[in-house]
């Protein structure tokens, strides 16, 4: 049966009712439930602006048209979606031979349902976006993708299609995504609703701003943060942190930040400085700033039994508990807990710990690590929160946890709130997060794979993305091509939208340093700070940082309009241009509207092909030659130079992008 009530388009059949409407300009949301009532839940959405929308039924077929999308629907409740000039955008697969419907649900006891929703796969077309993953794919057609948080995966459910569609899987539960040759398959392992918005416009670009406008914006970010962030794992003293600082100012290389690793406190779960290595955290900062450098301090969520907070958390229910079994989720240095960040008191809790013992010193900025979280084994529905089984909303950890400490800061008149997360989820942008792409590998295969990564959360609406520049995971300072790697890295990183080194570095010799009464010794990696690698490599790493910090009002320019519109910074070639064969590159970006950054990341690459894309005159910033687009040349690539190209008319100034000799 279908139904108009305004501008809603209902319909209802045994097992099933379905929910069509307007959600803002552009956007149709779907939601169907098994012969129940509604959820009215938004989770992380923002209410739908405005929009004008028409609803008709004529002979068996509904249409609902909202803007440049039409959603129609049969009386059999077959649904489809259409541009304005009726092509097909996509359809529900439905399989008559053997009675299958698109929509397909399965109890699973409890109010949840495990559910699933299939579309028929269409010739050429490729799939974008769903978060970060180092899978090393870019056209994501072929893959499936699981929707759980994990560490260097962020699931951010939310497709753009070379169609020029958005798909919005609007569920923070566990389950997939499938896009495949023979059907895109959706899939929700326990929820109460099926719920999905499709958005549609006359660009890819159009489509991402629509989606940031659904789900945040990202605020404005703080200028004095558009420089070098310096970390390793992990400096072990308040002294060692200092001497690098100081070092860094000595030689007249600027830093933006500095960081204060895990570990520093007496115990997880106690969210303060273990004044044994950190004596005088005021002192600290105090110097700190008077060297123009900020200080970041890393929180984490865990909670350990023997802490000084673990007892009155666990009465008032603040920490994660499990359906069965111990509560104990992860073993790090002792068994471990998490606290609850969905709970609105455990997060304000923890909160108000970082307050009274970082924020008396100064300490504005907080490292949210281990955001996922990162619990062992990853059996979700053994997960019991605040706001339900792990299996249903187990996604929104990381995005609570933002939350949090957003609210926390901006209820204590903190004007500019930028904190650094591991994790992140539908709308986190909107709480100030840095995005980092976890703990990945230190080698030249990682950092191809973080180029793509990188692009594919540009389109999820988070602007403020960084890797651990040189990868996490090994890399041995005195080794030449780890040198070379590091390199390469760093110049990639100086085109990230947030540039930052980080890093747990080899080192043969670890001499103990730790609390005591912790259960082992906790690692310190070695040295990772440029002048690490050897003269040749720390003069080309301090050439970037002056190329970095020239380019700094550029960045500034950039990340103003993200926090306006939604537009990324660092985005791929096909989200200015869309042509066919900017759909397959996977190795160029464009970072801002002019300027084309293309990395080199294999070892002993002095070359590298660069496709220019139609319709302008490209300048190699380099020699200054030009070129017409529409073309791929060979473009030089020393060890001293990560090819850039200028595109027409641009308003960057060439000069500001000239190569030059560090110190």
């Amino acid at each position: 049966m279908l139904e108009i009530q305004g501008q809603k388009l209902f319909f209802c059949r045994e097992g099933e009712n379905l929910l069509l409407e307007p959600y803002g300009p552009n956007v149709i949301r779907v939601r169907a439930v098994p012969g129940c009532a509604w959820e009215e839940n938004n989770w992380t959405l923002l209410p739908p602006a405005e929009s004008s929308c028409t609803v008709s039924l004529d002979d068996g077929v509904a249409r609902l048209t909202n803007g440049k999308i039409t959603a129609e629907l049969t009386e059999g409740g077959q649904l489809r979606f259409l541009k304005p000039d009726g092509s097909l955008l996509l359809q529900e697969l439905w399989t008559p031979e053997r009675d299958m419907p698109g929509r397909t649900y399965r109890c699973r006891g409890g109010g949840l349902f495990h559910m699933e929703t299939q579309f028929f796969p269409q010739e050429d077309e490729h799939f974008y976006g769903m978060g970060q993953e180092a899978h090393d794919l870019f056209d994501l057609k072929g893959a499936v993708i699981d929707l759980c948080q994990q560490n260097t995966k962020s699931t951010i459910p939310f497709a753009v299609s070379s169609r020029g569609y958005g798909f919005l899987w609007n569920n923070p539960g566990i389950g997939r995504a499938e896009f495949g040759t023979s059907r895109t398959k959706w899939v929700a392992y326990g929820c109460r609703q099926m719920d999905y918005l499709v958005l549609s416009g006359d660009s890819i670009a159009e489509v991402v701003e629509r989606y940031s406008a659904l789900t945040g914006y990202a605020p404005p970010f703080p200028a004095w943060a558009s420089g070098l962030w310096q970390s390793k794992l992990r400096y072990e003293t308040q002294e060692e942190l200092l001497e690098v600082a100081r070092e860094y100012h000595r030689r007249g290389i600027p830093l933006s930040m500095i960081v204060c690793d895990y570990f520093h406190w007496p115990q997880q779960g106690e969210w303060k400085f273990d004044p044994k290595y950190w004596p005088d955290p005021q002192a600290m900062v105090e110097e700190l700033r008077g060297m123009g450098i900020k200080l970041l301090v890393s929180i984490w969520p865990t909670v350990d039994p023997r802490s000084e907070n673990y007892r009155e958390m666990r009465d008032k229910n603040m920490l994660i508990r499990t359906e069965r079994g111990p509560g104990t989720l992860v073993y790090c240095r002792g068994p471990e807990t998490y606290y609850d960040a969905m709970n609105p008191e455990a997060g304000n809790f923890v909160f108000q710990k970082a307050r009274a013992n970082y924020m008396r010193y100064g300490i504005e900025n907080f490292w949210l690590d281990e955001a996922e979280p990162e619990i062992a084994p990853y059996d979700y529905d053994n997960l019991r929160y605040y706001l339900g089984n792990g299996i249903e909303v187990s996604n929104l950890y990381p995005y609570y946890y933002a939350k949090n400490f957003y609210d926390g800061l901006q209820q204590s008149g903190q004007s500019e709130v930028l904190n650094l997360i591991r994790c992140a989820f539908t709308g986190s942008q909107k709480f100030g997060v840095v995005l980092w792409s976890g703990d990945i590998m230190a080698d030249f295969a990682s950092l191809r794979r973080q180029i793509k990564t990188g692009l594919h959360v540009s389109l999820c609406g988070i602007p403020w993305w960084t890797t651990d520049i040189g990868g996490f995971h090994g890399g041995d300072p005195n080794d030449p091509d780890y040198r070379e790697c590091m390199v390469r890295w760093f110049q990639f990183g100086a085109f990230c939208p947030v540039f930052r080194m980080h890093g747990f570095r080899y080192k043969p010799d670890r001499p103990k340093v730790s609390s005591e009464d912790m259960d082992s010794y906790c690692y310190s990696g070695g040295p990772n700070e440029i002048w690490s690698y050897g003269e040749e490599a720390c003069g080309i790493m301090e050439s970037y940082i002056q190329l970095r910090e020239r380019l700094r009002p550029h960045i500034m320019q950039q990340m103003d309009l993200a926090s306006a519109q939604g537009t990324p910074v660092m985005r791929p070639l096909f989200y200015d241009f869309e042509e066919e064969p900017c759909f397959h590159i996977d190795n160029q970006y464009m970072f801002g509207p002019d300027l084309m950054a293309c990395p080199v990341a294999t070892c002993g690459q002095r070359q590298r092909e660069v496709y220019l894309p139609s319709g302008c005159t490209w300048t190699d910033v380099r020699t200054g030659t030009q070129y017409r687009g529409g073309q791929t040349i060979l473009a030089e690539a020393p060890l001293e130079w990560m090819p850039l190209f200028l595109r027409e008319g641009a308003e960057l100034d060439l000069s500001l992008l000239q190569p030059c000799a560090g110190k």
